[in-house]
């Protein structure tokens, strides 16, 4: 391949597809290396069977109503399902009374107004701390953090928390999230199979070791994982602790997926939900026919996510099998088939699902995202202050890393 470039792009996910859109409209000479076989990163989309696709990673289009992605995978011909979710809702009312169901809403609000006081006061504890004491619905706020965090709120920094800006408009894509996404990549621009191990950046021209040789460069863009950094699989000589710390402070929370076969979809309604339980934080959430293909969305994260991964494969699908039986009856176990699981702690590439702060380091977004010598720029969902752990923020990253490489170059 050839080994000069205006700017290399280290990573093909959201991030550095939009970077990449963006350098190569200038007319530099850009490539994008990319570890994986595949483009798209942590937004990935598999077909579980005929005409069945399915995001084994991101799959909701966030703050749909405000996403700069919305329009574009519209433009494209993809289908945009603006269905809302239920996510806090309980389809049958299931060992779970309507009544308890606006109990836990309002403890929920509750917990989070609290959160928020405590961050307008400059407070950044773990999250953890602002649950009420002996409360009711402490378990399942939880279960809750673990979806929404990849953690449970002990490691969650309550300022970053609170930093999160979100509209509350979520859509899904119907043939995909991740098939989007991948639509977007300039293939012609990107090497996959190409990991890069270190960045050298004591000379005029930065220089990086991959696996297919070295390549050089007058500007870099990093968009990979801050598991990437924190674990020194992509080091930098000389090195930058700051990088590596921040990254480390950043730490990827797990949320996994098991998708079920329904043998008579019929029974259940069109984007229904279901909480496993009630009473534990180990539980998972359930999106019943997700636009109206028969099939269950299972969402489990955080300890539980990643304890059952830990276990080996089809462990996580044995344990919502178990659960859904247990919440809708035995019988209910012969309806179902398993499609696909995934194990995104197990995967080298990521080694988790998206970014939370830890208590007290909500700041090291900013270091983190901060350019080197105008020379080496950061992107990816861990560095946005307001969209962390979606794609839209991942790619308002990339353009953001893009625009600095191009005002470097004047």
């Amino acid at each position: 391949m050839q080994d000069r470039f205006d700017v290399v792009v280290v990573g093909a996910g959201a991030a550095g597809i939009a970077a990449l859109r963006r350098l190569s409209a200038t007319g530099l000479s850009v490539v994008a290396l990319e570890a994986r076989p595949r483009v798209g990163g942590r937004t990935h989309t598999v077909l579980a069977g005929p005409d069945l696709p399915v995001d084994c990673g991101a799959g909701w289009v966030h703050s749909a109503d405000k996403n700069l992605l919305a329009k574009p995978i519209e433009q494209a011909g993809f289908t945009i399902d603006r269905t809302p979710p239920h996510w806090m809702r309980q389809s049958f009312n299931r060992d779970f009374p309507p009544d308890e169901q606006r109990a836990f809403r309002a403890a929920l609000s509750h917990f989070e107004d609290r959160l928020r006081a405590a961050a307008a006061a400059g407070i950044d504890r773990p999250g953890s701390d602002f649950l009420e004491p002996g409360g009711r619905w402490n378990v399942l706020i939880e279960a809750f953090s673990s979806y929404y965090n990849g953690a449970e709120f002990d490691q969650v920094s309550t300022k970053d928390f609170v930093a999160y800006e979100d509209s509350g408009v979520n859509w899904r894509v119907s043939e995909g999230y991740g098939a989007a996404i991948a639509s977007f990549a300039d293939m012609g621009r990107i090497i996959v199979h190409c990991p890069v191990a270190t960045i050298r950046h004591d000379d005029r021209e930065l220089t990086l070791d991959t696996a297919k040789g070295r390549v050089t460069a007058r500007a870099i863009v990093v968009c990979v994982p801050t598991s990437t950094l924190a674990d020194g699989r992509l080091t930098f000589s000389p090195s930058l602790p700051e990088k590596s710390e921040a990254a480390a402070d950043l730490p990827l929370g797990l949320a996994d997926k098991v998708f079920l076969g329904l043998d008579k979809p019929d029974d259940l309604p069109i984007d229904g939900h279901l909480f496993g339980h009630t009473d534990r934080t180990e539980t998972g959430s359930y999106h019943l026919r997700p636009f109206g293909r028969p099939y269950i969305e299972a969402f489990l994260g955080g300890r539980c996510a990643r304890e059952l991964e830990a276990e080996g494969p089809g462990a996580t699908t044995a344990f919502v099998v178990e659960e859904l039986g247990a919440l809708m009856g035995s019988g209910f176990r012969r309806k179902i088939h398993p499609l696909a699981e995934t194990a995104w702690a197990a995967d080298p590439w990521a080694l988790g699902s998206y970014s939370h702060a830890l208590p007290g380091r909500a700041g090291c977004r900013a270091t983190l995202a901060a350019p080197v010598d105008d020379r080496i720029f950061f992107a990816g969902e861990a560095t946005h202050p307001h969209f962390y752990s979606t794609v839209h923020g991942a790619w308002e990253t990339g353009l953001r890393a893009a625009d600095e490489a191009i005002t470097a170059f004047g």
